[in-house]
């Protein structure tokens, strides 16, 4: 296994197949193991497939049988090759159990088909089954071993013999054979029962010898088992064995097999401790007696274990399947005569009477069946030992047990209904005798079992048994359970639950005595009777009416005159009228007693000679059909005012028969006088209320008829409302036909109750009276206006307001006005309209309606009913008196139309739903809602046009917005209503004005979200009518659309919000497809102004709308786009909620896709400084980074449109792109942009655009006149407590920041910082300065798009715009120094431009094209003798500019850069003029001047070359100034005069002298020893030249820096330190003195002090004689000595 574990399934061998093709021998290999891998498989396929999907395994399901359908169709043609394939691969060591399963299977249904098999295959599978059936191991090996025994069933079909065999060679006698093999032979004893009856007797007594081996609990399930199939086989082999080809066998062959098995397993396993045993057991026991029973010789052995089957009564077995087998056995006994024995019926009766009388365990599943089953029992016993029964049930009743008593008369009852034969008078006689004994029990089952017995002597027919002691017992019982349900208290004890049962009882035992039993009518009559007239227990009436129904037929039909009913003296009946009045009233509840409304109609068609002949031809026709109403007809299904009408109908029909008689005005006094005999409320007391009228409206006396109305005004209890409402009933329906009586008497009523209350010291009107004077007003409101409602209509319209509404109106105004009297005043006003309308179309006006109108809205709604609760109907009372009054005349105005809207609308919506509990107050909530509804449709048709349904929708807006939900679902109910009204009434041809659809489209669009079901479902409707409407005047509304929107609303019942904005969704794009082109804005517009007005979901959903509609209709919409949104823009301030804004963000984003241009022009309209609302705009667009790159191309084209040349618009899109907006809102726009993308490579391919651009714009604003603008222009930041001004300079250069931090690196965004090039930009006196340091940082962090730049930027250099002309040429300063200008073949065109600039009036832009045309010997050296002529001739006017300074200092910077790149030939004159030129800025105050042309002089001496003799001049006319601005004011000067010294020195040919400059330079020595050295040398060599020297030294005495003056006079005190006394006299010495004396006077103390020593060192060769100079120069130190 371990080796075969290590081969791969690939390599698995296929099993041997001789004469298998190998297509589908694979599949017998692999198909059929698709999900059975064997376990070494098993382990690696788990690891390679965890975690696959189940449609894998489904899929490896599909294969397996896809494989087997294969085979067993190749099995069809080659059945037996098929097989040996298949036995083959089930001999395979390695195959598992679950693919022999499925082989086995296979085999199965190969052998099921028809076809010869091989036999030898057969015998090998026989084998092979039956090998792997007995040898079982483990539990899955039970599967195995299942399907193998199948599988030799189904081989015993065609070969039984061999199966047969091969199963007998492994049943031995005396050793426990395999479980399988038992159950094999069953299996095959059940499929072959013909085949199997000649070895059944050898089977049977082989296994008998197994029974004693077979200990195992499990083992003898599987015997009892085999033996309860082998019992059923042999059952069915005697009923058909006429069928059968082999000998015939009998009864008694198997019969002496099966007694010996059957002792065994009643004696010895049926007393086995295992429950699953003795189940098993009881089991097989049944079809084993079947067998036995028949036999007389084995019955009687059969009985003798009876007693063992009875002991297992006290067992844990179902006591039911023991019961089940004595039955059987019971039966069969009585069918066969042959009773079981005297001995053992003791026993019996016990045990089965203690299953009837004891309470089942707990774990008796089967109790009521087996309950059924001793019953059987019992009556089979009755059939064989009835007087012994009877005895032993008497001896049972004596104990005074209740279970044993109640359980004995059960048995008792069904052995009486079983109708047994055996039943003769002897046993009658102890069978009476058992139940009298127990007559006295006074317990309520006791007497419930005792009733039903004597109905069942009388049911089945021994009546004679019961009379007498029969009939005294149920009247007693009859009495006493009557006065105790009369006289009890309301309970649902169990005492008073088994009263109501003996009660009910009794009443049916009652029914069956008086059906059945003969001559009981006088002593039953009276006390039935008695009980209709009296008992309010009504469940007693049913069976009481149907017992005097009887007792009345059997009169009738006997003719007794003794019992005559009609006949005083006999039989005393009340009064007719009382009879009949109390049936009628008991009859208004006909369901209340099980039949009673039946059994009463059947009682008063009985009685109805008795009690009117003449109604009697009447009540025979009409009685039968009210019978026939209840019987069609249940307490469910019936309508109790349907059934009241026909009762009352009857009555009329009934009084017709008896006018001009005072029958109809003595059944009015018994229904009056009944009135007090019922609760209130109750149907009946109402029906006599309603009886009562109708009954006086056909009295033929007035005056009687007016006493009887007083009567009962004076005994009504007003402060009940179930009674006054009675009351005025009553009287209005008398006034149909007494109406000048009924208002006499109401008349006549209030001037008696006035007279009562104008007496103080009457009781009557106490507060504790029950007569309240309020109560007592509204009743009598209600009374006059009931009058006007049943009045006859021709006699209506002269009492209404004179005699009826005036009376109302007085006793309202008279009243406290509570509650009560409002809800009065408010009825009778309805009522009164009501009966107006009811007249039809007349000619009249209601004179009391603006009175009536006034006092309901002002002094009922709004002044006295509040808004936070609904506690009583006066709401909805009073807009049904408003809706019944505007039906009215006269009509109201549209004032009053549209006050009354408002004025109700606001008096319901408020109200706070009812609670859950208190359905009460729900009726009142939609009562209101409905009677608003009304009201609201009643006043709309009014104005049914669009105006109207505008002004109607304007009403309910607010409340359509309301932040609570009833309210807004209450709206929306509302307006489905009158939308629906306005759809089906409306005429005109355009029911919808232009806008009005989207108006209203929009209002409701939220609800659809809402979090009220009802709500969103209503808000579906809406929309569907107002579809309806606008498709109405050019076609009909798709129903596609309706019902595509109604599908959605069933979806709309889901709680899931997400699904709900998702079905949202869908309506808008429903209706988008719906709305017309000219209702889209207002549309959208209208949806957005419910932003923020209701809650988070009305708003979710408002976005989802927008949304929707611009993604489908935007494109339609590019004329409408700025108001649209300039629409979102107004709201967007108000939403703060993320869920929300981001849809209103992405709605723009829409937008802005489809109308780029106009989009981007109306948000920068925007005031300046930006919102944040309009920042988050711009930052959405940069979210997408392909279209924020085309926002960004757009700003920064409206940034350039100003800077170009103007265009016409060629397009709508042109328009906007050209349209007018302040640059500086762009450029903010931009920074927004820019800081909002969230990648830095986004913005690389437009870094340089993007730069230039802001750069651009930064150069228009540095005037001075952009430095800041006014205050009402730009807004103030306030910092601490300085105020800054925000600036178009500064939002820019907050923008070119942010640019460069987003596409620059760290290290420039540092640098920037470092050098301030911030705060120099920000200044526009050095914006250029700021730029420069900018081009020259960008172009050294940013060099690899130095080219773009360099293409973006040279447009710049000729631009008009000289500020944006600027800002390019410094660009181009550090661009010159990239080589990539040359490169990229822009240098021509760059430096032509540049040349041009530096030709320009504007100083700065002449000092930065020199500039950068200085750079072109940095960037394209190679190309600066190309252009020396340009060069030459911009550099040469530019040092002579005569304005700027700066631009004479450039030029020599740049003269120093390019002059060395020039041969000696290209420079031509140039160099004499460059180097005169030098040499007279020498002296310039200007210091970078004088530094610039002292460098450039130095460099000349290197450049002289050929020009040498010329430029040797020029250093003997710049040796002294070079010699005195060793000391010039400024470090760098003085350096450069060094530098230049050194180089010009070699002009002089004085090597000596040169040698010592190199040598003192390179000591750091100060020079001043080498102006010594050189004048003493001068002196000696050229005193001449020394005297010039000096000469020009002394010019520098008027000299403005200090320094430079005492250089002056040091230079010329080493003069005359030096020079010979012979030169003296050739010196203007007096000049000198006088010059040095001023000096003196210089304010600077080093000029005092240089001009003192040279003055004192004049005065000393002045002082000496002519003839000592000589001796004194001769004493005098030489310079080199010093």
């Amino acid at each position: 296994m371990e080796k075969k574990a290590l081969v791969p399934r690939q390599a698995e061998p296929l099993p041997p197949a001789a004469g298998l093709r190998p297509a589908w021998s694979i599949l017998i290999w692999r198909g059929l193991s698709a999900s059975h891998q064997p376990p070494e498989h098993r382990g690696r396929g788990r690891q390679e497939s965890n975690g696959m999907s189940s449609q894998e395994g489904h899929g490896s399901k599909m294969r397996k049988a896809l494989a087997s359908m294969i085979i067993i169709q190749k099995a069809n043609a080659e059945p037996s090759e098929v097989m040996t394939a298949l036995i083959n691969s089930l001999q395979l060591e390695e195959i598992s159990i679950k693919r022999k399963v499925s082989i086995y299977t296979i085999l199965q249904g190969i052998i099921q088909q028809e076809g010869e098999l091989d036999e030898e295959c057969v015998q090998t599978l026989v084998n092979l089954a039956s090998r792997e059936m007995r040898e079982i191991q483990e539990i899955e090996d039970y599967l195995l071993a299942e399907t193998a025994s199948d599988t030799l069933v189904a081989l015993s079909r065609n070969h039984f013999n061999l199966v047969m065999y091969e199963l007998q060679h492994h049943l031995k006698p005396l050793i426990l054979t395999d479980e399988f093999v038992l159950i094999t032979l069953a299996n095959l004893a059940n499929a072959n029962v013909f085949e199997f009856m000649p070895y059944m007797g050898i089977t049977l007594a082989t296994i008998f010898t197994m029974l004693r081996l077979a200990n195992g609990a499990k083992m003898r399930q599987v015997f009892c088992s085999a033996m309860e199939t082998f019992c059923e086989a042999i059952q069915f082999y005697l009923k058909h064995w006429e069928d059968s080809v082999y000998p015939i066998m009998t009864g008694e062959h198997f019969m002496n097999k099966l007694l010996p098995m059957y002792r065994h397993f009643v004696t010895v396993w049926l007393r086995s401790e295992n429950t699953e045993v003795k189940l098993a057991v009881i089991k097989s026991l049944r079809p084993m007696l079947s067998l036995l029973l028949p036999i007389e010789e084995l019955r009687e052995q059969v009985y003798d274990y009876i007693p063992l089957l009875l002991a297992e009564y006290q067992g844990s077995v179902e006591a039911l399947f023991i019961t089940q087998i004595l039955r059987q056995i019971l039966e069969v006994s009585v069918s066969s005569n042959t009773p079981v024995p005297k001995m053992q019926l003791h026993t019996i009766f016990t045990e089965l009477h203690i299953q009837v009388c004891s309470k089942a365990p707990a774990l008796q599943q089967f109790s009521s069946e087996n309950l059924a089953e001793v019953v059987q029992c019992f009556i089979a016993l009755a059939r064989s030992y009835p007087d012994e029964l009877m005895k032993f049930f008497r001896n049972q009743m004596q104990t005074g047990k209740e279970a044993i008593r109640v359980g004995t008369l059960t048995l008792l009852r069904a052995v009486l209904s079983a109708d047994v034969p055996e039943m003769n008078s002897r046993t009658l006689h102890f069978a009476v005798k058992v139940v009298r004994n127990a007559l006295c029990d006074p317990r309520a089952k006791v007497k419930l079992a005792i009733l039903r017995v004597i109905g069942q002597l009388a049911i089945s027919g021994y009546q004679e048994r019961v009379r007498g002691w029969g009939l005294r017992y149920v009247s007693l019982q009859l009495i006493l359970s009557t006065y105790k349900l009369m006289n009890r208290q309301e309970s649902c004890s169990q005492a008073d639950l088994e009263e109501k049962m003996v009660h009910k009882v009794t009443m049916d035992t009652v029914r069956i005595i008086t059906a059945s039993v003969s001559g009981v009518i006088n002593e039953f009559w009276l006390k039935l009777l008695g009980y209709i007239m009296e008992t309010e227990y009504t469940e007693a009436l049913t069976p009481i009416c149907i017992s005097l129904t009887n007792l009345a037929e059997r009169q009738r039909q006997q003719k007794e005159s003794n019992t005559n009913v009609g006949r005083r003296g006999q039989v005393e009946l009340p009064a007719p009228q009382k009879l009949l009045a109390r049936l009628l009233v008991l009859l208004s509840a006909p369901y209340k007693g099980e039949g009673r409304g039946v059994a009463m109609l059947q009682l008063l068609k009985s009685l109805h000679q008795n009690i009117a002949p003449s109604m009697a031809d009447l009540w025979e026709v009409e009685i039968p059909a009210l019978i026939q109403y209840l019987e069609e007809h249940t307490q469910y299904t019936w309508n109790q005012k349907t059934w009241e009408d026909k009762l009352i109908q009857f009555l009329r029909n009934s009084l017709k028969r008896t006018q001009g008689t005072t029958w109809s005005l003595r059944l009015s006094r018994e229904l009056n006088h009944q009135i007090v005999s019922y609760e209130s409320p109750s149907v009946e007391k109402a029906f006599l209320y309603r009886a009562l009228g109708f009954t006086l409206a056909a009295g033929q006396e007035a005056d009687k008829v007016e006493t009887q109305l007083m009567e009962l005004l004076h005994k009504t209890d007003y402060g009940n409302d179930f009674d006054r409402e009675g009351a005025i009933l009553c009287l209005g329906l008398c006034a149909r036909g007494q109406v000048v009586t009924v208002l006499h008497v109401l008349q006549e009523f209030e001037e008696k109750i006035q007279e009562t209350e104008d007496s103080w010291h009457i009781s009557a009107w106490r507060s504790d009276h029950p007569w309240r004077r309020e109560v007592v007003k509204s009743a009598l409101m209600v009374m006059y206006s009931s009058v006007a409602a049943h009045c006859h209509p021709r006699m209506l319209l002269s009492r209404v307001e004179k005699d009826i509404t005036k009376k109302i109106l007085h006793h309202y105004a008279t009243s406290c006005q509570d509650v009560s009297l409002k809800l009065a005043f408010v009825q009778s006003i309805n009522q009164i309209c009501v009966a107006i309308q009811a007249l039809g179309k007349v000619d009249f006006e209601y004179t009391y309606k603006p009175e009536l109108c006034s006092l309901i809205v002002w002094q009922v709604i709004l002044k006295l009913e509040p808004l936070d609760s609904l506690v009583s109907p006066v709401r909805c009372l009073t807009m049904t008196a408003l809706w019944h009054l505007s039906k009215l005349k006269p009509p109201f105005t549209l004032e009053e139309n549209h006050e009354l809207m408002e004025r109700s609308v606001q008096c319901v919506f408020p109200l706070p739903p009812p609670e859950e509990d208190s359905e009460q107050v729900k009726m009142l909530y939609e009562n209101s809602m409905t009677a608003l509804m009304r009201l609201m449709q009643s006043l709309l048709e009014r104005e049914m046009d669009p105006k109207g349904l505008q002004e109607t929708f304007h009403l309910l807006e607010k409340w359509l917005h309301s932040e609570k939900d009833w309210e807004r679902e209450r709206a929306v109910i509302l307006s489905l209503h009158l939308l629906q009204v306005y759809r089906e009434g409306v005429t005109i041809l355009i029911p919808l004005k232009s806008g009005q659809f989207g108006t209203l489209i929009g209002l409701l669009a939220p609800h659809t979200c809402d979090s009220q079901v009802r709500t969103r479902q209503a808000t579906i409707d809406v929309i569907c009518c107002l579809l309806d409407l606008q498709a109405r005047p050019w076609s009909i509304q798709d129903t596609v659309t309706e019902k595509l929107l109604l599908d959605i609303k069933e979806e709309l019942t889901t709680t899931d919000m997400e699904k709900i904005y998702s079905l949202s969704s869908k309506i808008a794009k429903v209706i988008s497809k719906e709305v017309r082109w000219e209702e889209l804005l207002i549309l959208l517009q209208s949806t957005c102004e419910s932003l923020g007005a209701t809650n988070l979901a009305h708003d979710k959903a408002a976005v989802t709308w927008l949304n929707t509609i611009l993604r489908l209709r935007g494109h339609e919409l590019e004329d409408k786009v700025p108001e649209i949104l300039s629409t979102i823009l107004a709201h967007l301030p108000s939403v703060l909620h993320p869920d929300v804004r981001r849809p209103l963000v992405e709605a723009v984003l829409l937008l802005a896709h489809s109308y780029q241009e106009t989009v981007i022009t109306s948000l920068l309209r925007q005031p300046l400084p930006l919102d944040s609302n309009i920042t988050e705009l711009w930052e959405a667009l940069a979210e997408d980074a392909t279209f924020a790159r085309k926002i960004l191309q757009a700003l920064m084209a409206r940034i350039q449109v100003k800077k170009g040349p103007r265009s016409s618009p060629t397009s709508k899109k042109d328009i906007w792109r050209l349209a007018a907006v302040d640059p500086i809102t762009a450029v903010c726009a931009l920074h927004k942009i820019t800081m909002a993308m969230d990648s830095r490579e986004k913005l690389q391919d437009i870094f340089p655009e993007l730069s230039c651009t802001v750069l651009q714009e930064l150069s228009s604003s540095s005037g001075p006149w952009q430095a800041a603008l006014p205050p009402d222009t730009w807004g103030v930041i306030q910092t601490g407590n300085l105020q800054n001004k925000i600036t178009p300079r500064r939002l820019t250069i907050k923008t070119l920041q942010g640019v460069l931090s987003r596409a620059g690196s760290e290290e420039m965004m540092v640098s920037l910082v470092d050098q301030g090039v911030w705060t120099l930009l920000e200044d526009p006196r050095t914006h250029i300065d700021g730029v420069c340091l900018l081009a020259r940082t960008m172009i050294l962090h940013v060099s690899p798009y130095s080219q773009r730049f360099a293409q973006l930027l040279l447009s710049g250099l000729d631009s008009e715009f000289l500020s944006w002309r600027l800002s390019s040429t410094a660009f181009f300063i550090e661009l010159m120094c990239d080589p990539v200008l040359y490169k990229k073949k822009m240098l021509k065109s760059t430096v032509l431009k540049l040349a041009k600039g530096a030709s320009h009036v504007h100083s700065t832009l002449r000092l930065l094209s020199i500039r950068a045309l200085g750079n072109l010997a940095i960037g394209a050296p190679s190309k600066v003798k190309h252009y020396r002529k340009l060069l030459l001739k911009k550099l040469l006017c530019s040092l002579c500019d005569p304005i700027c300074t700066q631009v004479i200092s450039e030029t020599m910077v740049a003269l120093s850069k390019v002059l060395g790149l020039m041969g000696e030939e290209d420079l031509g004159s140039s160099f004499e003029v460059i180097s005169m030129q030098c040499r007279a800025f020498f002296d310039d105050e200007n210091e970078t001047l004088r530094l610039h042309a002292i460098i450039l002089f130095g460099k000349l001496a290197v450049w002289a070359g050929k020009k040498k003799d010329f430029f040797t001049m020029e250093v003997r006319k710049s040796w002294i100034p070079l010699i005195l601005h060793l000391q010039d004011p400024c470090p760098e000067v003085a350096k450069a005069c060094e530098v230049t010294i050194c180089l010009c020195i070699p002009f002089w040919g004085w090597r000596k002298l040169q040698s010592s400059l190199e040598k003192f330079v390179n000591q750091g020595t100060d020079l001043s020893l080498f102006q010594m050295e050189m004048c003493s040398y001068l002196a000696r060599k050229d005193p001449d030249l020394l005297d010039t020297f000096c000469a020009e030294a002394i010019a520098y005495y008027d000299s403005e820096w200090a320094r430079i003056k005492a250089a002056a006079c040091a230079f010329t005190g080493y003069v005359l330190e030096q020079v010979a006394h012979l030169n003296l006299g050739d010196m203007d010495m007096e000049r000198l003195g006088q010059c040095l004396e001023v000096l003196q006077m210089d304010p600077e103390l080093i000029v005092q002090d240089a001009a003192k020593e040279t003055l004192a060192l004049l005065r000393r060769r002045e002082q000496q004689d002519t003839g000592n100079m000589s001796m004194a120069l001769a004493r005098r130190p030489t310079p080199s000595e010093t």
